[in-house]
């Protein structure tokens, strides 16, 4: 256990950045699916930033209410505070408090990574809604920005304002998407904006991320028993719709869909595609089609599925620090060769021995990186 904490330090040497810590967490038995997305969170730095600066807000006041919020800030305070530079730490109380809140997380069956990062930032926004509804009246007008992944509508085409707040995790994660659709008959477009804090990507064989996200806002004709209502034309029509990116995340988080129902195994089978993840991804696909207008991102951590299928299986984490990528496997850490990054892109082949698979990425945009 401490032995792989040396290792890394001597393969840093000097070059082991000021003020950093790189801490394995301990699995209590089927834990992987949360210490990888912990991991991917702790160095995603903004949000690092935020969960500290709430750790010592909530120590000066002292009244800190028991919550996954407090959970995990404490945690992030914990590593952070480390006299060591490496090590493995217990995050035993924030796991407790995330068996407590959320029973599909209490059985010892594998777990998806995917599915405990949607329900954390969930859970964070209710809580910092919550914190700051009680501290103060929110502002009137403010729309209250939607918390489900792929951009559940957020309420406001049926007139259903609600008044909330725009927390930091929204500051963080929250992209916008326009859902377009042109009426054939009158050429009317209709759009609707939906929010999201990650996206969940269609994936093929030997594809990349690009082709991925050109796929997600490629344009689908309803016809058919799919019609339409056009409120011009105030009947069912022939249309085109579309999903663009309205306004892009400052970190963008992706996912995956790397698990599919197959209807004649009556199952779920994992897709062990090659999809190529670019460390630095342009985002062409937005609304704003000016040249030039990309979104530039960097990647900075991959959350990787290992195993065959869906049922069972490991979690780790790759992670970019200070031009560094860290490798997390649980307790333990390891300095990999950017190279590395290119194994997990998944396999040519339906039966490969490779069954290490980015499941999510992290990007982070460049314009407002600090």
């Amino acid at each position: 256990m401490g032995s792989s904490g040396s290792k890394l330090e001597k393969a840093l040497g000097d070059q082991f950045p000021e003020g950093e810590r790189y801490f394995g967490l301990e699995n209590f038995g089927n834990t992987c699916y949360c210490n990888s997305v912990l991991q991917a969170l702790y160095f995603c730095v903004p949000f690092r930033d935020q969960l500290l600066d709430h750790a010592s807000r909530t120590k000066v006041s002292g009244d800190a209410d028991d919550n996954l919020l407090t959970c995990l800030s404490e945690l992030f305070t914990q590593i952070n505070s480390q006299k060591k530079k490496t090590g493995v730490i217990a995050p035993k109380r924030f796991i407790q408090r995330v068996k407590k809140q959320n029973e599909l997380f209490r059985s010892y069956m594998h777990q998806d990574a995917h599915e405990f990062l949607n329900f954390l930032l969930n859970e964070l926004v209710d809580i910092l809604e919550r914190e700051a509804t009680a501290s103060s009246k929110p502002t009137s007008g403010q729309v209250h920005p939607d918390k489900l992944a792929n951009g559940t509508a957020n309420g406001t085409a049926n007139g259903n304002h609600h008044h909330s707040v725009v927390t930091w995790v929204h500051k963080i994660f929250q992209g916008t998407l326009t859902n377009e659709t042109r009426c054939l008959r009158c050429e009317t477009i209709t759009a609707r904006d939906e929010t999201f804090l990650d996206l969940s990507l269609d994936i093929e064989q030997n594809s990349s991320i690009t082709s991925c996200l050109r796929n997600f806002s490629s344009t689908e004709t309803l016809n058919a028993e799919d019609k339409f209502f056009c409120d011009k034309c105030c009947s069912l029509q022939e249309a085109q719709k579309r999903m663009k990116i309205k306004s892009p995340p400052r970190i963008l988080a992706l996912h995956l869909k790397r698990f599919k129902y197959i209807e004649q195994l009556g199952r779920y089978k994992k897709l062990s595609y090659r999809v190529v993840f670019p460390l630095e991804l342009k985002l062409c696909n937005t609304t704003d089609d000016a040249p030039g207008s990309e979104a530039e991102y960097s990647l900075f951590a991959v959350v990787v599925h290992v195993g065959s299928g869906p049922n069972h299986g490991h979690y780790v984490s790759l992670v970019k620090s200070h031009n560094h990528w860290l490798f997390f496997d649980d307790e333990n850490v390891e300095i990999i060769d950017e190279s590395v990054v290119q194994t997990f892109f998944g396999s040519t082949q339906e039966y490969s021995n490779n069954t290490d698979h980015g499941y999510i990425l992290f990007y982070e945009s460049l314009e407002q990186k600090h």
